[in-house]
């Protein structure tokens, strides 16, 4: 399989996911402005969308879609334990919570690096950014991760947009249960490895 990313972008999620499971991929990097491949390939031939991260399975067919990746890589290594069975309400737990780190923190938090965003729209994107992590300070209260203690793919795409609060200078000091998730999440030994397999880390 191939996993097209770009360094730190959301791709990073099914990236840890992959390595948490074990699951050989492949790497292509992506440079996403001009839509090429790190091989001069049309990044617009793997995903007409034009962004990453896209998989691309043996078969020569391609998946797209953070949470989509993550649960289908997840899926291929039960014994990861990174998704739960079907059928449970453990899964539909992930299954939110892979849904909450798309849709109200992902789309979120990525707004701010719209080049264009002007001091007065930061201030308002913040406002709403506040609140959802307000809302995630909560959900994590006596919890080591997203959907229990155990890590999940959930947690995989969590960590990875939550990571944006840096460059994106977000302060996140006054969420003591996020700023201790993103520590402990960051120092997970696959993490690392993925970290610095994208170079962005030492």
């Amino acid at each position: 399989m191939k996993l097209y990313y770009s360094p730190g972008a959301c791709s990073m999620a099914p990236h840890i996911v992959a390595r948490e499971a074990g699951i050989p991929i492949d790497l292509v990097k992506v440079d996403i402005p001009n839509k090429k491949t790190e091989d001069g390939g049309d990044f617009w031939q793997v995903n007409a969308k034009g962004y990453v991260p896209a998989l691309q399975l043996d078969d020569g067919s391609v998946l797209t879609e953070v949470g989509v990746i993550c649960q289908y890589l997840a899926d291929q290594a039960p014994q990861s334990g990174l998704v739960p069975a079907f059928g449970g309400m453990a899964r539909y737990e992930q299954m939110a919570a892979l849904n909450f780190a798309s849709s109200e923190v992902h789309k979120q938090l990525g707004a701010l690096f719209n080049p264009k965003m002007t001091p007065e729209m930061r201030e308002v994107q913040l406002g709403t950014i506040g609140r959802r992590l307000d809302t995630l300070e909560q959900m994590l209260a006596g919890k080591s991760f997203i959907a229990g203690d155990a890590f999940t793919a959930a947690d995989a795409y969590l960590f990875t947009v939550l990571n944006w609060t840096k460059p994106l200078k977000v302060d996140v000091s006054k969420w003591p249960n996020i700023q201790a998730y993103m520590a402990r999440v960051g120092s997970r030994p696959k993490v690392q490895e993925t970290l610095k397999a994208e170079g962005l880390v030492s």
